[in-house]
């Protein structure tokens, strides 16, 4: 199938050097927006076309847009890297392009192919680059997305879609200067079920979260641990991170991939990394309570989350109704230092990328 030609319609008054600079000394996360926006369309009966690349500006929508009454949306999240030599890569967009299938497969909408998706993402960056942070741990973190744009009021997939772009210059997720996060474990919550939507990345599972999340925040913690919905019992993951586990044998260990947890591409990182620095490394199902004996006895040492925005991120405590519990020293762990400078090293281009995940730009 061939792939629709981009336009390129230039911003007519973009950001000048100036004041870009100035948003760029502390752009925290997600506030700070680029000039342009990928925008491409879909319908069953022309199938994708219109790509273009112009400037950030809102979509005009019908107020029986599909995407407004029957959740219809799926989104991904990468970021492009301001190499040491002064050079921009992106880190497996691959995988993100696979994901996004994926996604759009379980929500019954249209299938961008990988070959666009990646083009799309390529263009923007190259576009873009001069918003890329120089600050420690800066990047360009992109924001593709597709709704239903189908204007109907009736249960059914959406017969036309538009897919998305955007891209914002980003420093650390988790502000504070705190060593380590802290986590409440949910107990009336759950994020996923079986035979649900917990393995695609689709608004939905967010939303639900978010209740959960605010519950958290009230708690005094910076995230929420999510436990299974059957039992109550088995740890998941958290609001919008996986999370690992490493024990005082060096062992590390994570839930496993049973459909009802999202399939992090930092989380499949992670696990290579640590194999290649001779970790054993383990996917099984882990219980709170199990966790909570571990902490205590000295047995589980570190824990960490982990996504595309939040890398590699330290957990110290880990609270509840039932009481709370320190892991370790309640800080970060050598363990969790090393998986995240040799993670950060591969995708800033300064540790050897075995397995030849960082694309080069330029």
């Amino acid at each position: 199938m061939a792939l629709p030609a981009f336009t390129f319609d230039p911003h007519p008054s973009p950001v000048d050097a100036d004041e870009r600079a100035r948003l760029l000394v502390d752009p925290g996360f997600g506030r700070v927006f680029t000039d342009h926006m990928v925008t491409i369309r879909y319908s069953s009966a022309a199938g994708w076309h219109d790509a273009r690349i112009g400037p950030r500006e809102p979509l005009t929508i019908d107020t029986a847009t599909a995407v407004l009454h029957y959740a219809q949306e799926i989104f991904e999240g990468l970021k492009a890297y301001r190499l040491a030599d002064g050079g921009t890569a992106l880190f497996r967009p691959e995988r993100n392009a696979a994901r996004f299938r994926d996604s759009a497969r379980r929500m019954a909408m249209a299938e961008l192919p990988e070959a666009l998706f990646l083009e799309s993402i390529r263009r923007l960056v190259q576009t873009e680059r001069e918003w890329i942070p120089t600050l420690d741990g800066g990047a360009l973190y992109l924001r593709p997305f597709m709704i239903a744009s189908e204007v109907f009021l009736g249960v059914k997939p959406s017969a036309e879609y538009i897919f998305a772009v955007i891209a914002s210059s980003v420093g650390a997720y988790f502000k504070g200067g705190a060593p380590a996060v802290s986590l409440w474990i949910s107990e009336n919550y759950t994020r996923a079920a079986p035979g649900g939507t917990g393995a695609a990345k689709c608004g939905g599972n967010y939303a639900s979260s978010l209740v959960a999340q605010a519950e958290a925040i009230r708690q005094g913690c910076d995230q929420v641990l999510f436990l299974d919905a059957a039992e109550r019992r088995w740890i998941e993951e958290l609001g919008g991170m996986n999370i690992f586990f490493v024990f005082d044998d060096g062992m590390l260990a994570t839930p496993p991939l049973t459909g009802t947890i999202l399939p992090g591409i930092t989380r499949d990182s992670i696990l290579r990394i640590a194999r290649d620095l001779g970790f054993e490394v383990r996917e099984e199902p882990y219980a709170i309570d199990q966790c909570r004996a571990d902490a205590e006895s000295g047995r589980l040492r570190e824990a960490f989350a982990c996504g595309t925005a939040a890398v590699v991120t330290p957990i110290g405590r880990m609270l509840s109704r039932q009481g709370d519990f320190t892991i370790g020293g309640g800080g970060p762990g050598q363990t969790t230092q090393r998986l995240r400078q040799t993670l950060v090293g591969i995708q800033t281009g300064v540790a050897e990328d075995r397995h030849g995940w960082l694309e080069r730009l330029d």
